[in-house]
């Protein structure tokens, strides 16, 4: 297994108190002070995160741009800097390999995605470079994250930061301070969300700034608020709803894919099953009625008959209840639909997302 990445805040971290876990191949905050405050900081106002679990490749050369658009999901031609996509990296099958972000800057196309996934990523597209002109290159940028709905804001009162990314992946180079960083719109939670990527030297600097401007009640938050932020918001991660099993339709990742684009590994099953109408599984909500929430992979029954399965579960203090993410056989899948699980817990079938996304672009990974 993979050594975990240590955060340039880890020493922060631990002198605040926080405990430390693994998350997406990265030791990070578990949470700072109670996960259930911090879910509801980061729904109603904002959240600061370490995003240090995730990992940039610059992919650069003449041919960067037809070598991505080919290896890709989506279209990757289209991008003009400063703009970026969602796509997914597919094997023959149509199975995710990874899902990741594709921004595009004048001289490169960075390739955003979690640290677990990063290594798998890189192997993968060198397998493919043969006559193309295109280097890969890791960049030694790290990521501080503010979601929530009044993280725009926040960034204007804490780093006079006034560029109008309107659309969800646009990005721009900015300075903070002495540092040029890198500020992407991007949403973890469904709420309006940001990135800023510096390098490590200077990421301290600017979470000890971020965390002296909370204004407006924004406050650091740990992994376990995000995971239940996702939840509401349906979105799903790899390693819990993706896997080299899934299809990206399954998991209803629409905004990962282009049907106009052309050939790339794995599009004729995507386009196969697009045609048909539907696929076998569908990724769901749940609300389930229990003391606590169900462990991902225990399994859910229709009229006694086994019908799928949970991913992830967490208890939503938005709304008050416990949720859960699903994979059903789709003649399962309609919401309404009442659910056993093999606990004996009674579950519902819910369309995602649970929350309605308040951020004005498209859903992100």
């Amino acid at each position: 297994m993979p050594e975990l990445i240590e955060s340039p805040l880890a020493e922060l971290h631990r002198h605040l108190g926080a405990k430390l876990g693994e998350y997406h191949g990265a030791a990070l905050p578990l949470h700072f002070t109670d996960a259930s405050a911090e879910h509801l900081t980061a729904r109603q106002a904002g959240g600061l995160f370490d995003f240090s679990f995730r990992v940039k490749l610059a992919v650069k050369g003449a041919d960067r741009t037809s070598f991505l658009h080919n290896m890709l999901s989506n279209d990757v031609k289209r991008l003009a800097p400063g703009e970026g996509t969602y796509a997914t990296l597919l094997d023959i099958k149509g199975h995710i390999l990874a899902d990741l972000r594709v921004y595009c800057t004048d001289d490169a196309l960075i390739v955003d995605t979690d640290a677990d996934l990063a290594g798998k990523v890189r192997r993968h597209l060198d397998r493919f470079i043969l006559m193309d002109e295109v280097e890969l290159d890791p960049l030694p940028l790290f990521a501080i994250a503010i979601q929530g709905p009044k993280s725009s804001l926040w960034l204007e009162n804490a780093f006079d930061f006034h560029v109008p990314l309107t659309e969800e992946f646009r990005h721009a180079n900015a300075t903070i301070g002495v540092e040029t960083v890198r500020v992407v719109r991007a949403s973890s939670t469904g709420d309006q969300g940001y990135e800023i990527w510096v390098e490590a030297e200077a990421v301290s600097t600017l979470w000890k700034a971020a965390t002296a401007a909370s204004a407006g009640g924004i406050q650091p938050c740990g992994t376990e608020a995000l995971e239940t932020l996702r939840i509401e918001a349906g979105i799903p991660r790899y390693g819990a709803e993706l896997d080299e099993e899934t299809l990206p339709l399954e998991a209803g990742l629409f905004n990962a894919l282009s049907f106009t684009k052309g050939c790339y590994p794995g599009q004729e099953i995507i386009e196969r099953a697009r045609s048909r109408g539907h696929v076998n599984w569908r990724l769901v909500g749940l609300v389930v009625d229990a003391a606590a929430p169900p462990s991902a992979g225990e399994k859910l029954l229709l009229e006694g008959k086994e019908i799928g399965e949970v991913t992830s579960a967490g208890f939503s203090p938005t709304l008050g209840r416990i949720l859960a993410l699903a994979y059903v056989r789709r003649q399962a899948a309609a919401p309404g639909t009442r659910l056993t699980l093999t606990s004996g817990a009674p579950a519902e079938v819910r369309e995602l997302p649970f929350l309605p996304h308040r951020n004005a672009a498209s859903r992100s990974s």
